[in-house]
């Protein structure tokens, strides 16, 4: 009994150590004494064996042991096996910042360092335009006559963005832009998502274009010539970065520049000639000045001693002698303007380089510092304002749209998408603003850009297939009417592009994280490249207890002791302690995996992407607990934030569960599950009952309907269709209207009414004329149906109106 106790102690004592990574000296302590304790007490075998457990940490955790003989060979073994990291590669781990995706890295997530990023709001300029430029410019457009008869936004609204500073968001008030903050230019953003093709020729020039680049690294000549240019669209802007052969892969770009001396008017000057063939470049057509990207060589010496002087960026004027521009691609579902620029011997001056030649060869490093930031804003805010369109639309539908004499909306195979519907907008909503928040306190965030652009357009793509589900006929069927059709026929180029989805979730996510936010990786590995071996020591054994702690903290937390203290309300504070129990186990699964797998974990990209999975589920489940703190808190509110949490959680461990399944160590696999998950998963798939009531509360005018509708386009001026505004005025009298419908039906049903009155208005005019209900009444209903049958409507077109060639057409009943 007595040595019972003794491991029992020695165990927990060994765990609070581990918890709180305190180290050797007090792991000796607690071997020592147990170990003493067991010699005096009449266990002489466990107390033996405890000390020399003891003394084994001691020679290897004591550092003043440790270095003169163990980290030595550690360090040897290190530098064999670590994974080269390449150049390029190197660029883009050392772009950007660390911040929240660190936190989640060390198992030991600080709470009140998230909640200590304030949210400052938005100026009374930026609301204000948001309210007001916005609606206006939404008003403007027309997805039909966009995709199908135009394949353009109208002159006026062209000229509209332009005098407005759409095109100037990001660029600063004294260069004559709008100077806006990261949030303000999200929202923004999401309120144009109406529209694809408006919100993609807003966000690209004020995140992927030029403007960005000018502002951190363009000479002060360039700042000056080009960003009010810019700012007042005088200048509209492209980057040219992919081509044919280089997509994801944008760093084995084969357009080459090479430096040359070439005569102008008279004088030799010392410049670029360049070829390049670019493709799927936004904006490209219509383009007045061309960013682009390119290798640069200097055979002759002209600028130094090297010859590859690496991937380097320049703007150039579209009426360059020998540049081609000007021709288009058809992306898919949206006429956006996007297309190819060719250029063959185009010379141009050493003065287009951005940022002159002291930037010479440091375009990778600028693209990925300046992509970081735009992907966490243009792509996720037009995927979180599209979700919370087509919430509002199904929402609406759902409500008004009546089989078997009830509103589709209470059927529970109805409910379900909706309810999900909800969930992801509201995840999205919350992700999408408060990674923008951070970027307005300085932060940089390269791994939750990759992050928010795959997991909120994948959101996407399930919330458009949701709603086409919901609506049914109503979306298949294109024509004016149709506000949903087109831009779910757009959504691939969401998942494609700014690094396709699959590149995304597979390499990135985890393969940027695993070094650039881990507590210790890149350390180890800048020791190595120094050949520092004090700094090898301090970071390895660092990495060491970070492990244990890890282990240790999934461990007690998956058995339900020590829960962390977490800074949150009774409905968020279980959601913030499981995740810090999850975030535990994936810093000791990642680990793991790393440790098993090597450098050949790059290759092992399915479990990469498991370990990016649960990363990516952990920060969106932390942002959406941050909004949920920070936020009104409406009524009906909380079963959404319940529906999110448990969906993100649920599907955090089951990419661990696939990960312990598919680690080519079996025994490795077993034992991470049985730290990790000690008592099996906790979390399933979200209750029916949260379903129903996220359902009701979405598809009635509500709180909570209000509040995720909040920042999309709802004016109803008359000045262009909005069927948004049409749906929340038809559910403002919704309770009314059911009333009367009962009321009808049940009258009809017991035979009070004509038989043939199978119509609603027929009923209406047939329970009037028999005293049932009043001429307010009728008169309410009669409009009503009126705009609810208008609503249901879809489009009809001449039988050859899509025929491009007349003579084509086959009259099949001549007559």
């Amino acid at each position: 009994m007595l040595t019972l106790i003794l491991i029992v102690l020695a165990m927990a004592g060994l765990l609070v150590v581990m918890r709180r990574e305190a180290g050797a000296l007090p792991t000796l302590v607690v071997l020592t004494t147990t170990g003493l304790a067991g010699l005096l007490l009449g266990s002489p075998l466990l107390g033996v064996l405890l000390l020399l457990t003891a003394t084994g940490v001691a020679a290897a955790g004591l550092p003043v042991l440790r270095t003169r003989w163990l980290s030595p060979r550690l360090f040897a073994l290190f530098k064999k096996a670590a994974p080269r990291v390449s150049d390029t590669e190197r660029t883009a781990l050392e772009a950007g910042s660390v911040a929240w995706d660190g936190e989640l890295f060390t198992g030991r997530p600080d709470w009140q360092a998230l909640l200590d990023v304030r949210d400052e709001g938005l100026s009374a300029e930026e609301s204000a335009f948001i309210d007001h430029q916005c609606n206006v410019a939404a008003g403007m457009c027309n997805a039909w006559e966009i995709a199908r008869e135009s394949a353009d936004l109208p002159q006026e609204l062209w000229d509209y963005l332009k005098q407005e500073g759409f095109f100037g968001m990001i660029i600063p008030e004294e260069y004559g832009g709008l100077g806006f903050s990261a949030k303000a230019q999200s929202l923004v953003l999401q309120k144009l998502s109406v529209s694809e093709t408006l919100m993609v020729t807003v966000g690209v020039p004020n995140s992927l274009g030029p403007g960005e680049l000018l502002l951190k690294y363009g000479t002060q000549e360039q700042k000056d010539h080009y960003l009010p240019r810019l700012a007042d669209g005088r200048e509209i802007p492209c980057f040219g970065l992919t081509g044919p052969r280089a997509g994801s892969d944008a760093t084995a770009i084969p357009d080459t520049g090479v430096v040359c001396r070439q005569v102008i008017d008279g004088e030799e000057v010392l410049g670029l000639r360049l070829d390049f063939d670019k493709r799927w470049i936004t904006l490209a057509p219509i383009a007045s000045v061309v960013g682009l990207a390119f290798r640069l060589f200097d055979p002759d010496h002209l600028l130094g001693e090297e010859n590859d002087r690496g991937i380097t960026l320049a703007l150039i004027p579209r009426d360059t002698e020998g540049m081609e521009i000007g021709r288009r691609h058809h992306p898919i579902g949206s006429p956006f303007m996007n297309g190819p620029i060719k250029g063959k011997d185009v010379f141009v001056p050493l003065s287009t380089i951005i940022g002159g030649t002291e930037m010479i060869g440091q375009g990778w490093r600028m693209l990925v510092e300046c992509l970081s930031i735009g992907r966490c804003i243009t792509l996720p805010s037009g995927a979180s304002g599209t979700a919370r369109y087509a919430l509002g639309w199904s929402g609406g539908f759902a409500r008004i749209r009546r089989q078997f004499n009830v509103p589709v909306a209470e059927m529970e195979g109805i409910q379900e998408p909706l309810a999900r519907m909800a969930a992801l907008a509201y995840i999205a909503r919350a992700a999408v603003y408060q990674t923008a928040n951070t970027i307005d306190h300085g932060e940089k965030p390269a791994v939750p850009s990759a992050i928010l652009k795959s997991q909120l357009t994948e959101f996407q793509r399930q919330i458009l297939g949701d709603a086409m589900d919901i609506h049914g006929g109503k979306a298949v069927t294109l024509g004016p009417r149709n506000y949903l059709g087109i831009g779910y026929s757009a959504n691939p180029v969401a998942i494609t592009v700014e690094g396709a989805n699959i590149m995304t979730r597979n390499l990135m996510i985890f393969g940027q994280g695993a070094i650039r936010c881990h507590p210790y990786v890149l350390e180890e590995l800048a020791a190595k490249d120094a050949d520092d071996l004090a700094a090898f020591d301090r970071a390895f054994f660092g990495h060491a207890g970070l492990i244990f702690g890890n282990a240790a903290r999934a461990l007690t937390q998956g058995l339900g002791l020590g829960h962390p203290d977490v800074p949150f309300d009774e409905v968020a504070a279980p959601y913030a302690r499981d995740i810090s129990r999850l975030s535990a186990g994936f810093g000791l699964c990642a680990d793991a995996a790393m440790a098993s797998l090597g450098s050949t974990l790059k290759q092992r990209e399915m479990l990469s992407a498991r370990l990016g999975d649960v990363l990516s589920n952990l920060y969106l489940a932390s942002m959406t607990l941050k909004h949920w703190h920070e936020g009104k808190q409406v009524e009906g509110e909380a079963a959404l934030l319940h529906y999110g949490c448990r969906f993100l959680l649920g599907r955090a461990e089951q990419a661990l569960d696939e990960l312990f399944d598919n680690l080519p160590s079996r025994a490795l696999g077993r034992l991470l599950r049985l730290i990790v998950m000690p008592v099996g998963r906790r979390w399933r798939r979200p209750q029916d009952a949260l379903t129903r009531e996220i359902a009701q509360n979405v598809s009635r005018d509500t709180p909570l309907r209000s509040d995720l509708l909040d920042a999309t386009w709802q004016e109803n001026d008359g000045s262009r269709d909005n069927p948004l505004a049409r749906y929340n005025d038809l559910l403002t009298t919704q309770e009314r209207a059911e009333g009367l419908y009962r009321q009808v039906n049940k009258a009809y049903a017991k035979g009070k009414l004509p038989a043939q009155a199978l119509h609603p208005e027929q009923r209406v005019e047939a329970a009037l004329a028999q005293g049932l209900i009043s001429r307010e009444d009728a008169a309410f209903m009669r409009e009503r149906e009126a705009e609810v049958l208008e609503l249901l409507s879809v489009d009809d077109f001449a039988y050859d109106a899509f025929v491009a060639d007349s003579s084509r057409v086959l009259r099949h009943h001549p007559a």
